[in-house]
């Protein structure tokens, strides 16, 4: 929970696209319909890009800070900076695969 408090603005930003798919998912899943099911690709597409964007920020953002430390990195700085690093993927594609079980529910309802 600590590491999303430490987000910035991209992060926030990157996780409101992976949220989107969720949410048109939760309306397929409601009430069925091809132009739901064809919104969900490009928007699956376009979280995917989003996380791996916000991956590399979390990288470059990552390296920057290593960078103007006065003292080496020690192994516990690194090992904490890569974890909330990979927070932002994890919690992007934990969206996308909520979104597409709904769509998987929706699919099922729709048949």
């Amino acid at each position: 929970m600590r590491a999303i408090l430490n987000w910035g603005i991209a992060a926030f930003a990157g996780a409101l696209v992976c949220a989107a798919p969720m949410v048109v998912g939760a309306m397929f899943a409601y009430r069925p319909s091809e132009k739901l099911l064809a919104l969900m690709r490009p928007l699956t597409l376009a979280a995917v890009f989003a996380a791996i964007s916000n991956t590399c920020l979390g990288f470059a953002n990552t390296f920057v800070y290593w960078s103007r430390r006065p003292e080496p990195a020690t192994l516990q700085h690194v090992a904490a900076q890569l974890a909330e690093t990979t927070v932002v993927p994890f919690v992007s594609f934990g969206c996308l695969t909520a979104a597409w079980l709904f769509v998987t529910i929706g699919t099922r309802r729709q048949g």
